[in-house]
């Protein structure tokens, strides 16, 4: 049966084609058995008229306005020439069905207009004198109804297919809104990991570059400095590749991970260990913590971390010689507080906004994507005196 009724909505003209033929043979067997009625001649138009109508039934779907103009045709012809009604004359309650659901709007006017008319034409064409004028008013109601109720039928189904396609645009376009945000929230991921590994390989390399000069420097004078170069250069490289391996790793896709296979991302007590790896590179640091320490939201924390790190770089790249660096970190109330200066001879200003010397573009503009997404305020720039200094406010709760 599912089968039949996939084949029969595939070929609606068909389906069609088919009643038009059933309704063609009973009006011609209808005309046949009327041949000694009085008006005979009139009856020859009977086949013909008939035929038209089915042809109507035939092709409503692919014309249906022109289908309601060949119908109010034969309809007039009827009433002109005096020819009886047939069952073929049941194709004009199907045409206004029609064209009230798929037709232009002005056939559906049209049709509601002629089939609220037709039934009281035809009374004054043929009128019933046998019976009172309350009977006829009667008679011309029940008629004019089943034309009504086609025409309402079908404006229903012309509004509810609106509605439906409606739907189906709204859905088309909120999934394309929806696959328009994915894009941005992709683009956004890929500028976070790209900030991501820009701090992670900037600080790290320039923290083994440093070191490796040293290593060669004292290599034959002094082989315990030396090797615990090494030894700094090995601990942070592994540190780089950890944290590159949990970045990265997000950018693979269609693989499920053990949630143990990254490392955490790295919070405010590690800077404990940023300050450390910076000494051990030979930048002097003063690190202090002012308030009472507290756990603080993770994205936070990261910034915070990634404020530090990516201020020592800078002081390591464009200090100079024999720059020392400070660190304070501030618990508020309402928020944390960094400020990090360095009194090197440091590098214009537009430098580090243009995300220094590497020409990458991650500088100081990379530091306040940072803070901005928490909702705080970063300030920075060059120290009276010489040096440099970046201030940064981040709250505890986003603004709104």
């Amino acid at each position: 049966m599912q089968r039949l009724y996939d084949f029969l909505r595939r070929h609606p003209t068909g389906v069609d084609t088919f009643w038009a033929v059933i309704l063609f043979g009973v009006s011609v067997a209808s005309a046949t058995a009327r041949t000694e009625d009085p008006g005979t001649d009139a009856q020859v138009l009977i086949v013909p008229i008939a035929f038209l109508l089915s042809l109507v039934i035939a092709l409503r779907r692919r014309m249906p306005e022109k289908m309601l103009l060949l119908t109010l045709g034969l309809g007039i012809v009827q009433l002109v020439v005096d020819v009886a009604v047939t069952p073929a004359d049941f194709a004009m309650l199907v045409i206004v069905y029609t064209v009230a659901a798929t037709g232009a709007r002005w056939a559906s006017r049209l049709a509601l207009v002629a089939s609220l008319g037709a039934a009281t034409v035809a009374h004054l064409r043929w009128p019933n004198e046998d019976t009172s004028v309350l009977n006829n008013v009667g008679v011309v109601v029940f008629q004019t109804v089943p034309f009504a109720l086609a025409w309402v039928l079908g404006d229903s189904i012309r509004t509810r297919r609106a509605y439906f396609e409606q739907l189906e645009e709204r859905n088309a376009r909120l999934e394309k809104e929806r696959e328009a945000q994915a894009k941005v929230a992709v683009a956004a991921e890929r500028a976070r990991i790209a900030r991501e590994l820009h701090d992670v390989v900037a600080h790290n390399v320039s923290v083994m570059v440093v070191q490796a000069d040293g290593a060669a420097y004292v290599l034959d004078s002094a082989p315990d400095q030396a090797k615990k170069a090494l030894e700094t250069i090995s601990s942070t490289g592994r540190q780089a590749l950890a944290e590159m391996r949990r970045l990265l790793g997000v950018l693979r896709t269609g693989e499920h991970k053990e949630a143990g296979e990254y490392v955490p991302q790295p919070d405010v007590e590690q800077i404990d260990d940023l300050i450390a790896q910076c000494r051990t590179s030979g930048l002097p640091v003063d690190f202090k913590v002012e308030g009472t320490p507290r756990p603080l939201p993770s994205g936070v924390e990261l910034t915070a971390y990634r404020i530090v790190q990516e201020a020592l770089t800078n002081t390591r790249k464009h200090g100079g010689p024999n720059t020392g660096a400070s660190v304070r970190l501030v618990y508020f109330d309402d928020g944390l507080g960094l400020l990090v200066e360095d009194d090197g001879k440091g590098a214009p200003h537009e430098l580090y906004e243009e995300g220094g010397v590497d020409g990458q573009g991650h500088g100081l503009i990379g530091m306040r994507e940072r803070v901005g997404m928490v909702g705080g305020t970063l300030d920075a720039g060059p120290r009276p005196g010489g040096g440099f200094r970046i201030s940064a406010l981040l709250p505890l709760k986003p603004a709104h």
